[in-house]
C-alpha cells in the first residue's frame, strides 16, 4: 500500500464520509484514504433532517445515502398536538455504509486505530504511519475547558410488530410523557407498516442514564400506544453535545492546527444536536477548494466553525433558558410554546436561518418559565453555569 496520500481521514463517521464522498464525485483524481476502526464506516446511527436545511443541489449529491422519506410530522405536548409541513429525511448507517465502501474502494481501511494523529501523518496501532498533504480527524465530540454543555442522551431500538402501527408520518418529539427530572420525549420513525425506530430522549445537565431503564420506557410507550413488540431488530444510543456557552477561539486554539470535521470540529446545531447539514455544508466547503495542504483545510474548518458559532449565539441563549430556567420537569413548556409558532418560522429554526424577526417572536407573550429565573439564564449567570459545568 502506498505511503503518501492527498488527503486521510481518521474515522468513518457521518462528516467524514461525507467529505471523502463529495471529493469522489468531484474530484476522483484525489489519493484519499479513509481510516475506521470499526468494521465498517458509519457505525450504528440515524441521522436525519428536514427539507428546508439544504439546499436543492445538496439534496441532489446526498439523494443516494437518504434510505427513508416522509411528508411532514408531528409533535405531541400535554396541551397541543400538531403536524407540521415538510419533509423528513433519514440516512441510516445501513445505507451509509454501503455507498461509503462503494465509493472509498480500496481506499477504505477498516479495523484500524489511530494511535497518534497530526495535521499530516498517522500512526496506526500495528506501527506504520502514513502520511499525506493534510489529515482530517473525525472522531467523534471533544470535550473542552472552554465548552459548556448539556447532552441530549438517547437509547433507540427498531422493532418489527406483529401488527401494522398506522403510523404514516415520524413523531419528532411525543412530550406527553413522564418528564422524570428534565425534558424528555419520544421520538418515532415509521420504517415500514410493521417497522419502527423508538428512541427515548431526555435533555439533561449530565448523561448518566440507565439504559436498562430506557429499554423499559420504549416497552412502556410502544404498550400504551397499542403496538405489539415482536423482535427487535437493533438498538443505537448517543449523547450529542447541547450547547450553553462558551470561547470558540479559545477551543479552536487547543486544536493545534489539526483539521477535524463533524462534532469535533463544533459543527452541530447548538439546540438540536443535528449535525447533518453542518456536515453536508462542510463537505461541499472543501470539495471547492484548490488548496487542500493541512494549514488551508485548517483555516477553512476553524472559519467555517467560528462563522457558525457567531450565527448559533440566539440558540445557546434558548439552550440556557430551557437548562437554566424554571423547574426540571417543567421544560416541556418551553417547547410546548415553541411549536405553537408559524410553519416558517420552525422551518428555519431547523436549518439554524432565524431571523431577528424570528427571534423576537419566539421570546415575545406570556413565558412558559419565570421571568426572573429567564433573564438570569439569558444573560449567562456565570456562577449558575460554572455550577452546571463542574457537575
Amino acid at each position: 500500500m502506498q505511503q503518501h496520500w492527498d488527503l486521510i481521514f481518521v474515522g468513518g463517521g457521518l462528516a467524514n464520509g461525507l467529505i471523502a464522498l463529495r471529493l469522489r464525485q468531484q474530484r476522483p483524481e484525489l489519493r484519499i484514504l479513509m481510516l475506521e476502526a470499526g468494521a465498517r464506516p458509519g457505525g450504528n446511527h440515524t441521522w436525519s433532517f428536514h427539507q428546508d436545511d439544504l439546499s436543492a443541489e445538496q439534496h441532489r449529491w446526498l439523494a443516494p445515502l437518504v434510505a427513508y422519506r416522509w411528508s411532514g410530522y408531528n409533535v405531541r405536548f400535554p396541551t397541543r398536538h400538531r403536524t407540521l409541513p415538510g419533509d423528513y429525511f433519514s440516512v441510516t448507517s445501513e445505507r451509509f455504509a454501503a455507498v461509503i465502501t462503494q465509493a472509498m474502494g480500496d481506499g477504505l481501511l477498516t479495523g484500524v486505530s489511530a494511535t497518534r494523529v497530526t495535521p499530516e501523518a498517522v500512526t496506526l496501532d500495528d506501527g506504520r504511519t502514513l502520511t499525506a498533504t493534510a489529515v482530517i480527524d473525525g472522531r467523534g465530540y471533544r470535550p473542552s475547558a472552554h465548552l459548556i454543555a448539556g447532552r441530549q442522551a438517547f437509547l433507540g431500538q427498531q422493532w418489527r410488530l406483529r401488527q401494522p402501527h398506522g403510523l404514516t408520518r415520524p413523531i419528532l418529539m411525543d412530550a406527553t410523557v413522564d418528564q422524570r427530572g428534565g425534558y424528555r420525549f419520544v421520538y418515532t420513525l415509521p420504517l415500514s407498516p410493521t417497522e419502527l425506530l423508538i428512541e427515548d430522549t431526555h435533555y439533561i445537565d449530565r448523561a448518566t442514564l440507565d439504559n436498562t431503564v430506557l429499554r423499559q420506557h420504549i416497552a412502556e410507550y410502544a404498550q400504551q400506544q397499542g403496538w405489539m413488540l415482536d423482535r427487535l431488530v437493533r438498538e443505537e444510543q448517543g449523547s450529542l453535545p447541547i450547547t450553553l456557552a462558551g470561547n470558540a477561539r479559545a477551543f479552536w486554539n487547543e486544536v493545534h492546527d489539526q483539521p477535524c470535521s463533524g462534532l469535533r470540529a463544533g459543527l452541530f446545531h447548538a439546540t438540536t444536536g443535528y449535525s447533518l447539514p453542518q456536515a453536508v455544508q462542510l463537505a461541499q466547503a472543501i470539495s471547492r477548494q484548490q488548496d487542500l495542504s493541512s494549514a488551508a483545510l485548517f483555516h477553512l474548518i476553524q472559519q467555517t466553525a467560528l462563522h457558525q458559532w457567531r450565527k448559533q449565539r440566539f440558540f445557546r441563549l434558548l439552550n440556557r433558558m430551557l437548562f437554566l430556567a424554571g423547574r426540571p420537569d417543567r421544560r416541556w413548556q418551553v417547547m410546548q410554546r415553541f411549536y405553537g409558532l408559524n410553519d416558517g418560522l420552525i422551518a428555519r429554526f431547523y436549518a439554524g436561518q432565524l431571523r431577528l424577526t424570528d427571534m423576537a417572536r419566539i421570546l415575545m407573550g406570556k413565558p412558559p418559565v419565570p421571568v426572573g429565573e429567564a433573564l438570569r439564564a439569558a444573560l449567562n449567570s456565570s456562577s449558575r453555569l460554572r455550577a452546571f459545568h463542574n457537575e
